[in-house]
Parts: structure tokens; C-alpha cells; sequence
């Protein structure tokens, strides 16, 4: 590695574009960030409540086996295949908030981003990771190597 590439920063920062604006846009990916967590969270909940009926059925057949048919009856006519909310299973909520909210957040941060710098992404984290890496340091380097 060349010590000039070792100076040269972790990503190019457009021309024109202030301190202010990559701070904003990095809160902006900050919520983007925290937005997929929350989303993965409710897959994890789609999956869960999924698991969760199923293993139910299991429990309604070996009820129903130890004969307690009105116990098993009573689960499966009012739990099993029930909906989570008022009309929806976890698979429709899943597809209510990727094509609403999510869709909207994401499209909303790309233009945000394509309007103020260009497309460039994590312009902050570039920033903060040039302040803090040590130059010239094994495992510092501003990019991967070039193949």
C-alpha cells in the first residue's frame, strides 16, 4: 500500500456538500438503521406467531389423543388460525408494512440522499472512520485492498 493511498479518505465527500448536510443525512440512515432492525423484529414476530400455531395444532391432535376432545375443540375453534390483529395474520402485516411505511421511509432517504450528495451513502461513518482510524496501521486501512 502506498502512503498516499493510506491518506486518501475512506469515500469521497461531493463537492458542496457542508457539515450540516452529512450530519442530517447520517441521523436520516440513524433511523433508516433502527427501521430495519424494527422490521427484522417483525419478521421474527411473523415467524414466531407462525411457529407458535402450528406447534398449537400439535397440542390440539395430542389432546384430542388423551381424549380431551372439548379442551382440544375449544382451542382450535377459538386460538388456531386466529387472526393477530383485527383481519390479519403476521404474513399480511409483514406485507402491510413493507409496502407502506418501510417502502416510503426507504424511497424518502434515497431521494434525501440523491438530492443533497449525490446517492453517496454513510457519508457520516466515512467521515467518522477516517477521524479515527490510525494512518499507516495494520487493520486501519481506509478500504479494502484493490484486486
Amino acid at each position: 500500500m502506498t502512503e498516499q493511498h493510506d491518506q486518501a479518505p475512506v469515500r469521497e465527500r461531493p463537492e458542496g456538500v457542508d457539515d450540516a448536510t452529512v450530519e442530517a443525512l447520517g441521523k436520516v440512515s440513524e433511523a433508516l438503521e433502527a427501521i430495519e432492525i424494527a422490521r427484522g423484529h417483525l419478521y421474527t414476530f411473523h415467524r414466531l406467531m407462525g411457529t407458535a400455531d402450528f406447534t398449537l395444532g400439535e397440542g390440539v391432535d395430542l389432546l384430542r389423543e388423551a381424549g380431551h376432545d372439548d379442551v382440544a375443540d375449544r382451542l382450535e375453534s377459538e386460538v388456531v388460525g386466529r387472526n393477530v390483529l383485527d383481519g390479519r395474520w403476521t404474513f399480511q402485516v409483514v406485507e402491510e408494512f413493507d409496502d407502506g411505511y418501510y417502502s416510503a421511509f426507504k424511497q424518502a432517504e434515497q431521494d434525501a440522499r440523491e438530492q443533497l450528495a449525490q446517492g453517496v451513502r454513510h457519508l457520516h461513518e466515512a467521515g467518522l472512520k477516517q477521524q479515527r482510524r490510525t494512518t499507516g496501521r495494520a487493520g486501519h486501512e481506509p478500504r479494502p485492498p484493490q484486486r
